[in-house]
């Protein structure tokens, strides 16, 4: 599907690519992973011929099959008057031109050639394929038939998401297509990837998205292009044995290059030994230097310990929260938070998740009830949105002094250091950083006066993989009370270990962890069954309705209740289904992803067509298991 020959691509004379080379294959899911900065997203915008060769100083081929599709997003959909399922059903650029045509067409040939075109591509079910991913995407049916001008640019930019899915091109290239979706968008985007019929290309740091919706990994390394079969932690196990070989060749390759310099250096004076010198120097002269790859350092995130807190730290007693000119966007919430708690907060976008952070923090005034806390309490709250209040035009170091203003210039340096910005970037202005280095001194900033809670709404969006593992580790170190709001379903699963759930003008604990709960969310979304559907709406409504606790008593998961000896042999067989289907998956991504696979066509086919059947097969077992977990859940 994709060939990436030889590929040099520098900019400003920086080297992002240096002899890269790749082959994905047909209906290949792909993941394209590194650092920030290594070219990721140059990368496909050279795929999609955007930029030209000169402009990089460039040199290599990028091919793509002739007559394949490509689909990706770039902007958010206009804020036009168009529907918004009008708009997705338009992205289908074959589809509405034929539909169109057979609206106005007279020649009896051409209308049989147009509803035979038009029945190949299934075009009469189009209304119901797009809804089902724009519900998915997280729109209700009631938005599907207002204007776009009515959404936000998030929410347009979801729209665009779902025009490029419903047109199904041959070749979809994704670019961290999560940083616009909530953990329930993204939950539904992680299992269509993995049903897509066609070839996909996707950059994303969300590591869950990467080993459970990939095939392979396309690694950006040292201007290199690494592929590999299978997910994101198969990737990492294998770097670092590739990593321990290199450096025991490289150990041995030194030993045997300072045993013929040594010889050089002794005998090459000596006419006797002159010609063996001159041979040696050849051989060292010719012999290919083994190089092991430096590991890229990742700045640590720094929280501050903090003095403990009785708990509860804080209680909110029947409050309702929102904005004073309109109606309470969540009411009568009664939550309790102690000093070691560690929640993250769920529920779909539009639902009150930042309404409710924001009235914990004091951002907003409550409308009602009672909000008691520690006399010492501090809160730290971050947003994203607050990434736009830093000053542009103004450097790192004159934000860092805002928290020091009677501080010398030595003292303020120090402190930047702390939050990530050595000497060479203190005096860069904040417009000119990069997405990530704003995180971190917006954290920075944030953390500074040591609060016992914690509240970060989506924090995440803007890092790469490693600079969220660094932020893991932090929130896991750090001895408050943590907040969390995100769609990195890795990160709340190791930070968090308890749930709140937001919906429907309610916030109370859930009963659950966040499998159990992207299980529901994604049986609410399925549509082969209006059955299941309803009732996974419902107990996703039950979970926010039900009566909260008093906010006297801590609220503790309840124990799940005892499976049957049927439910669980059910469970555990369609469980090592599916691990065997996976085993045999992964042998045979690992042949296709040998190039010499494809100069024996006949073999290469053979090999492609019994992936897609052990995929229809894996796919089978992972709908029972989910099934077999449901009907015990139920």
């Amino acid at each position: 599907m994709l060939q990436i020959n030889d590929l040099t691509f520098r900019i400003d004379g920086r080297p992002l690519f240096e002899g890269a080379s790749a082959q994905i294959a047909d209906g290949w899911k792909v993941g394209l992973v590194g650092r920030n900065g290594t070219g990721k997203s140059t990368l496909l915008r050279i795929i999609r011929e955007e930029l030209a060769k000169g402009e990089g100083n460039g040199d290599g081929s990028v091919r793509i099959n002739r007559g394949a599709k490509m689909g990706y997003v770039l902007q958010e959909v206009p804020a036009n008057d168009t529907s918004l399922l009008d708009v997705v059903l338009e992205a289908d650029i074959e589809r509405a031109s034929l539909m169109r045509e057979a609206e106005t067409c007279e020649d009896p040939d051409r209308i049989g050639e147009i509803h035979e075109r038009l029945a190949d591509i299934d075009a009469w079910s189009g209304e119901a394929r797009a809804a089902e991913i724009l519900v998915g995407l997280g729109f209700t049916q009631n938005d599907m038939s207002r204007a776009c001008r009515e959404f936000s640019g998030g929410w347009r930019m979801r729209a665009a998401l779902g025009g490029v899915l419903f047109a199904q091109p041959e070749l979809l290239l994704l670019d961290e297509p999560t940083n616009y979706l909530d953990l329930e968008g993204a939950a539904w985007l992680e299992q269509y990837l993995r049903k897509y019929p066609h070839t996909v290309v996707i950059v994303s740091h969300d590591r869950d998205l990467l080993n459970r919706s990939v095939t392979h990994i396309l690694a950006v390394e040292n201007t290199k292009l690494v592929l590999q079969a299978g997910g994101y932690d198969t990737y990492l196990q294998r770097r670092a044995e590739r990593t321990q070989h290199l450096a025991a060749q490289k150990e041995k390759q030194d030993v045997q290059r300072a045993h013929m310099q040594s010889f050089i250096d002794r005998f090459k004076a000596k006419a006797s030994k002159a010609a063996q010198a001159q041979s040696r120097m050849k051989m060292l002269e010719k012999m290919t230097v083994i190089t092991v790859p430096l590991a890229e350092r990742t700045v640590p995130f720094k929280f501050y310990e903090v003095e403990e807190l009785a708990s509860p730290i804080l209680e909110l007693d029947k409050v309702d929260m929102g904005y004073a000119a309109g109606k309470p966007v969540l009411e009568r919430v009664s939550l309790r938070l102690d000093f070691d708690d560690r929640i993250a907060i769920v529920g779909a976008n539009g639902q009150g998740k930042t309404t409710l952070v924001k009235s914990i923090a004091q951002k907003l005034p409550l409308l009602q009830g009672m909000r008691r806390a520690s006399k010492n309490l501090r809160i730290g709250y971050f947003s994203q949105d607050q990434l736009d209040e830093l000053r542009a035009g103004e450097t790192v170091l004159e934000h860092v002094k805002d928290l020091l203003p009677n501080a010398g210039q030595a003292q303020v340096r120090a402190l930047a250091a702390q939050f990530g910005f050595g000497h060479e970037k203190c005096e860069t202005k904040v417009d000119k950083l990069s997405g990530g280095e704003k995180v971190r001194l917006l954290m920075g900033l944030t953390t500074y006066k040591k609060p016992h809670i914690l509240i970060l709404d989506e924090p995440t969006s803007h890092l790469d993989i490693d600079s969220r593992e660094a932020l893991i580790y932090a929130l896991n170190e750090f001895n408050g009370a943590v907040l969390v709001i995100t769609h990195d379903t890795y990160l709340a699963e190791a930070t968090a270990d308890r749930l709140w759930l937001v919906n429907n003008g309610k916030a109370n604990p859930y009963d659950g962890d966040l499998a159990d709960y992207k299980a529901l969310v994604l049986a609410a979304d399925r549509p082969e069954s209006d059955k299941q559907h309803a009732i996974a709406r419902a107990e996703i409504a039950a979970a926010a309705e039900k009566a909260a606790p008093s906010v006297g008593a801590h609220e503790k998961p309840k124990p799940a209740p005892r499976l049957s000896f049927k439910q669980k042999h059910r469970i555990e067989t369609a469980e090592k289904e599916v691990e065997k289907q996976r085993a045999a998956l992964e042998l045979l991504d690992r042949d296709l992803g040998d190039p010499g696979t494809f100069t024996h066509k006949a073999d290469a086919e053979a090999k492609l067509k019994a992936r897609a059947k052990v995929q229809a097969q894996l796919d089978a077992a992972e709908a029972e298991w989910l099934a077999a977990l449901e009907a015990a859940e139920q």
